[in-house]
C-alpha cells in the first residue's frame, strides 16, 4: 500500500468485493536606446505562453511510473544496465535505434518496451537474474520487439479491439454478437502476441550473442522464471490474478526453454560468451528486495507501515499481498478474503454515515454501530450479497480513514470473531518499532568452506527460505554451492 490515497471503491456494488476475494495529474521588456540608457518598451498584449501538452509517449511513461511505484534510483545499478544496453544496441540490427531504460521500483518480475524505444525492467526481475548475460537476454528480447515493430503493431491491434467495443456499444448490437466480436478480436490479439514473443526470443538471443554475452543466459533465466512461477502459484493470493508481470506475458514453458536452447546453440556451446557475474552481483548488492518502504511491509500475517505509522495482523491462516492499491489477503483453502485501503472523507462526516453513503450496497442497517479500534474512532457493519457476506470496518486515523473489508462465503460467529480480532490488532506503531522495521535487501556473500544450501538459506529473511534461495541463485532442487562462489541472500 503506497502512501498516496487510493480513491477506489467509491461507487462499487457489493459484488465488487467478491471479485477481489476471488481474483483483487510581460506586458513589456527592457532594451537599450541609442544613448545607452535603458528605456521601457511597451509591447502589445500577448496571449499567455502555454506549455506544450505531453506527448502520448510521455503520458504512457507517466502511467507506467504510477503503476510501478516510480523509478528505482541506484547509480551503481544504472551503470550495469546501461553498459549492457550499449553493447546490445551496437550488436543489434538497428544500431541507430536509441533506447531509454527505466528501472521500475517494483518487486513484480516484469520487462516491456514501448514503440519509441523506451525499455522498462523491474528491480524484481533484476533480482531474479544471476549475471549480466541473463539480464541481457531479457533486454535484447524487449529490444527485438522494438526492432521488429512488434510494440507498434501491438498498440495498433489494441486500438482495433477498443474500436470494436465502441462500435458495438454505440450502436446497440445484439449482446451475443457483441461478445462474439470482442472475443474474436481479443483472441487474434493474443495469438499475434505469442508469435511475436517467439520471434523476439530468436532475435534477442542473436543480439546478445553478437554483443559477446553467453547466449545460454536466456535458457538459465527462463528456467529460474519457471521455478518462480511455480512458487508464486503455490503462494497465490487474491492480488496475483490481476497483477501484470513478465510471467503472464512471457510464460517459461518447457517448449520455450527448448527453443531458447536451440537458438543459443546456433552461436556457441554452453559456457561460451561472457556472463559478467561478478560485475552483475556487485551492481545488485544492497538493492531493495520485495516491498519498497513507501508501500509498507508484509511480515507473515503482520502488516507494518512505518511511514504511515500503523500495523495490524491478519486472521489466522491468511496470506497477505501488498499491492500499490491495497493490502489484500486470502485464507488458505479460499472462502475468506480481505482488503485494506485508505480514503479521505470530510472530518465532519460521521463514520456510520459514511458506511451507509453508497460506496458499498446492501448494508444491513441493523448491524451499523460506532466502535473504537486501538483508541481510534471507528464504525462497523455487515453487507450481504447473493454469494458473499462482508464485515466492514472504517477507522479514522489522523486525517485518513482506513477501510477493512472482509469477505466470507458464510458469516459464522467464529468467522466474524476472527475478523473483529484482526481489526482490533490495528494500532499505532511505536517509535522503536518504526525505527527497527527495515526493507529487505539483496546481499552478496561468499560461500565459505562447509557452507551448504540449507545453512545459507537459513539466513534468508523470507518465507520458504530454501526454495527462494535456490530460485534467486539459479539452483535446481539438487544443486549444491561451492566454496568461493558468491551467492545472493535476502536480509533485513
Amino acid at each position: 500500500m503506497q502512501t498516496k490515497r487510493n480513491q477506489v471503491w467509491s461507487t462499487g456494488r457489493v459484488a465488487a468485493p467478491a471479485a477481489v476475494a476471488l481474483g483483487l495529474l510581460l506586458g513589456g521588456c527592457l532594451t537599450p536606446d541609442t544613448t545607452g540608457a535603458v528605456r521601457q518598451v511597451n509591447l502589445p498584449d500577448q496571449p499567455p505562453q502555454r506549455a506544450a501538452p505531453p506527448s502520448a509517449a510521455q503520458r504512457e511513461h507517466e502511467r507506467i511510473l504510477s503503476s510501478y511505484n516510480g523509478a528505482y534510483q541506484d547509480p551503481k545499478l544504472d551503470a550495469v544496465v546501461n553498459a549492457a544496453v550499449e553493447k546490445l544496441v551496437a550488436a543489434s540490427e538497428r544500431p541507430d535505434q536509441r533506447y531509454r531504460v527505466t528501472i521500475l521500483n517494483s518487486a513484480a518480475v516484469n520487462a516491456f518496451a514501448l514503440p519509441g524505444g523506451q525499455l522498462y525492467v523491474t528491480r524484481g526481475l533484476i533480482a531474479l537474474a544471476n549475471d549480466t548475460s541473463e539480464l541481457a537476454s531479457v533486454l535484447s528480447h524487449e529490444m527485438a520487439h522494438v526492432i521488429a515493430s512488434h510494440a507498434a503493431m501491438r498498440e495498433d491491434r489494441a486500438r482495433q479491439v477498443a474500436l470494436v467495443g465502441r462500435v458495438f456499444d454505440n450502436f446497440g448490437a445484439d449482446p451475443d454478437m457483441h461478445a462474439l466480436a470482442l472475443a474474436k478480436s481479443k483472441i487474434a490479439l493474443a495469438t499475434f502476441s505469442r508469435s511475436q514473443e517467439l520471434e523476439a526470443d530468436g532475435i534477442g538471443v542473436g543480439i546478445a550473442a553478437r554483443a559477446g554475452y553467453d547466449p545460454f543466459g536466456a535458457v538459465r533465466f527462463l528456467s529460474s522464471l519457471g521455478r518462480q512461477a511455480d512458487l508464486r502459484s503455490a503462494n497465490q493470493s487474491a492480488a496475483d490474478t490481476t497483477r501484470p508481470d513478465f510471467l503472464s506475458s512471457h510464460p517459461a514453458t518447457p517448449e520455450r526453454v527448448r527453443n531458447a536452447q536451440i537458438n543459443a546453440r546456433q552461436f556457441s556451446g554452453p559456457g561460451g560468451g561472457s556472463r559478467e557475474r561478478e560485475v552483475y552481483l556487485a551492481g545488485i548488492n544492497g538493492m531493495i528486495y520485495g516491498e519498497d518502504p513507501s508501500e509498507g511491509y508484509v511480515r507473515g500475517r503482520r502488516f507494518l507501515h512505518p511511514r504511515l505509522g500503523f500495523t495490524f495482523q491478519a486472521p489466522e491462516g491468511f496470506a497477505l499481498d501488498n499491492t500499490p492499491q491495497a493490502v489484500l489477503g486470502i485464507k488458505d483453502g479460499g472462502g475468506q478474503a480481505m482488503r485494506l485501503d485508505v480514503v479521505r472523507i470530510p472530518a465532519e462526516q460521521a463514520l456510520t454515515a459514511y458506511l451507509t453513503s453508497g460506496w458499498i450496497e446492501n448494508i444491513d442497517a441493523t448491524t451499523v454501530e460506532d466502535v473504537t479500534v486501538g483508541g481510534f474512532p471507528a464504525a462497523t457493519a455487515i453487507a450481504r450479497g447473493e454469494q458473499w457476506a462482508f464485515r466492514l470496518f472504517v477507522i479514522r486515523f489522523g486525517s485518513d480513514v482506513y477501510r477493512f473489508i472482509f469477505a466470507v462465503k458464510q458469516m459464522t460467529p467464529a468467522a466474524d470473531r476472527s475478523f473483529r480480532d484482526a481489526v482490533n490488532s490495528f494500532r499505532r506503531m511505536t517509535s522503536a518499532e518504526a525505527a527497527s522495521t527495515k526493507p529487505m535487501r539483496i546481499r552478496i556473500v561468499p560461500v565459505a568452506e562447509g557452507d551448504t544450501v540449507e545453512r545459507l538459506a537459513a539466513r534468508m529473511a523470507t518465507d520458504r527460505k530454501e526454495e527462494r534461495f535456490r530460485i534467486l541463485n539459479g539452483l535446481g532442487p539438487t544443486d549444491r554451492v561451492r566454496a568461493g562462489d558468491q551467492v545472493k541472500i535476502v536480509t533485513e
